[in-house]
């Protein structure tokens, strides 16, 4: 148990041990009060014709106006917790000696309550000072009913009647100490416990919140107890203080869960989210054994399940492909060199020149493809670094001009922002060179066709690049399935390189999209920029 734990422990305990104090201090009040209107109600009874009746009511009196004074020195708390305690003690000692004195002695049986405060003391006081509480008692007996035998009111044989009694005393003393161990006991394993269950439901409030999956807790009455924000990305916001309806809040869950527990072996049909129209499936749990017990529903993304799928294949696959290239590329290599020896020899015929040509021209595609399969390996080793946006960029538009023989004026570069690009030189190259040459590719080939753009984007420190082109755009069809892995429209195409150019962007802190835009194409890079 930590430090806080055992301060708030102890003021626990010292708000506890008031109470209980008040609780003596109104007992001892009504005890009081009791006397007092015995005396005046019943002064004609037997018992108070043997007694010294004026000294009863008086003592009476006073002891209620001394413990009344008592109750509001409890209500200041002032003085000590421990004072007042004792000095009730010592008040009910004296007053109720002087009772029994005045009603006759220990024959009286008054001097029996002095059991009721002793035992009180010791479960107030938690068994502090319990035995010296006793001896007071004790003492106060044995020197009321020696006044008593001196004074010719009471006997000399009564002692051994008064011994027994304080016998007694102490008797309950111990018995209080015992039973107010035993209540600290308790309580600190009460106390224990509580910081255990509240330790256990923090525990599994964190794992149900970060739960992949949503999460619904309805009742017997399909009234929602609780939910998780995975529940609420899927199927809307609840209100915190709000309980609504099942029923109201997802109504296809309400009829599914109606369906389950009549049939239980029945499996549910998956659903489709409001939010996003994802498809989602449903589990139900029962927790509870009697009636119709409460409902825990999860709901599990299958578009995400699908995603993690695919990802466990591309690995799979990743790792088949990669060893594979490796294997082709020596191969490869060669090939390629011999075609360029066999295309030196001036004497070829012009048949043999063509077959050398779609030789180099396949070999060149081949070796393009194994690039791409060991970049699927290589995209998450990224190295940002601050560049200059226009100087990369005109650097990289004029190597893309000059390599690809894209003839002036059709590729124009647009900045409305001088911020650097943060990014890793080599996978921006990569991104861009995949994106423009796919441009080019589909482009009239015109004046203006390539356009390089680069703004200030919506969100703070982050920056725009669009790569567009006037070509026939992308089909509505296929816009997306684009960033899939393998599709590709083009029959000499990996159908990688957009797929590798999002990984790569992630990787970079950016995304990648594609913007439906008429006519032609546009893909927006969205990239952070130096703070």
């Amino acid at each position: 148990m930590n430090a806080l734990q055992k301060h708030s422990d102890g003021i626990g305990h010292r708000h506890d041990s008031w109470r209980l104090l008040s609780i003596f201090h109104g007992y001892r009040a009504l005890l009081s009060l009791t006397f007092a209107l015995s005396a005046v109600l019943l002064s004609e009874t037997s018992f108070f014709r043997e007694v010294d009746s004026r000294l009863f009511l008086h003592a009476s009196l006073l002891y209620f106006i001394v413990s009344s004074v008592a109750m509001v020195a409890l209500v200041a708390r002032n003085p000590a917790f421990e004072v007042q305690l004792t000095g009730g003690v010592i008040l009910d000692v004296l007053m109720i000696n002087v009772l029994s004195y005045a009603g006759g002695g220990i024959r009286s049986g008054l001097a029996l309550t002095l059991l009721a405060t002793i035992a009180g003391a010791g479960l107030v006081g938690r068994g502090k000072m319990v035995l010296f509480h006793a001896s007071l008692a004790a003492i106060g007996v044995l020197i009321a009913h020696a006044w008593g035998v001196l004074n010719g009111g009471a006997q000399s044989a009564d002692f051994f009647q008064v011994g027994l009694l304080s016998l007694g005393f102490f008797a309950m003393a111990v018995l209080a100490y015992m039973l107010a161990n035993y209540a600290k006991a308790s309580e600190q394993l009460a106390f224990e416990r509580g910081i255990d269950l509240a330790n256990m439901a923090q525990v599994n409030q964190l794992v149900i919140r970060d739960l992949h999956d949503g999460v619904l807790v309805v009742d017997e009455h399909l009234n929602i107890r609780a939910s998780n924000p995975q529940a609420e990305n899927l199927f809307g916001s609840i209100m915190p203080d709000s309980q609504p309806m099942l029923t109201a809040y997802a109504p296809e869950i309400a009829e599914s869960l109606v369906q389950w527990r009549r049939n239980p072996d029945q499996a549910p049909t998956p659903l489709h989210a409001p939010v996003d129209n994802r498809e989602v499936n449903t589990r139900f749990v029962s927790i509870g054994k009697k009636g119709a017990p409460a409902t825990v529903i999860f709901l599990i993304d299958l578009s995400e399940q699908r995603q993690q799928v695919q990802q466990v294949k591309l690995a799979a696959l990743g790792r088949l492909t990669a060893s594979i290239a490796h294997e082709i590329r020596n191969p490869l290599s060669s090939i390629n060199h011999a075609a360029e020896l066999l295309g030196e020899d001036e004497n070829q015929p012009d048949g043999n020149r063509r077959l050398l040509t779609i030789i180099q021209d396949n070999a060149l595609r081949l070796d393009r493809m194994v690039q791409e399969v060991l970049h699927l390996n290589r995209r998450d080793q990224a190295h940002l670094e601050p560049l200059p946006a226009r100087q990369y960029l005109q650097s990289f538009v004029a190597e893309f001009c000059q390599i690809e023989k894209v003839p002036d004026g059709v590729f124009s570069l647009e900045l409305d922002t001088g911020k650097p690009l943060l990014f890793d030189r080599i996978h921006l190259h990569q991104v861009l060179w995949n994106l423009t040459r796919n441009a080019w590719r589909h482009c009239q080939k015109q004046p203006g066709s390539l356009r390089l753009c680069l703004s200030p984007a919506a969100m703070e420190d982050m920056l725009q690049l669009d790569v567009m082109d006037d070509g026939p755009g992308v089909d509505a069809e296929y816009q997306d399935q684009l960033f899939e892995p393998f599709f590709t429209t083009d029959s000499k195409g990996t159908g990688l390189g957009l797929y590798i150019a999002r990984q790569v962007c992630q990787a970079n802190g950016a995304s990648l999209e594609y913007v439906a835009v008429a006519p032609g194409g546009q893909f927006q890079i969205l990239m952070k920029t130096v703070a």
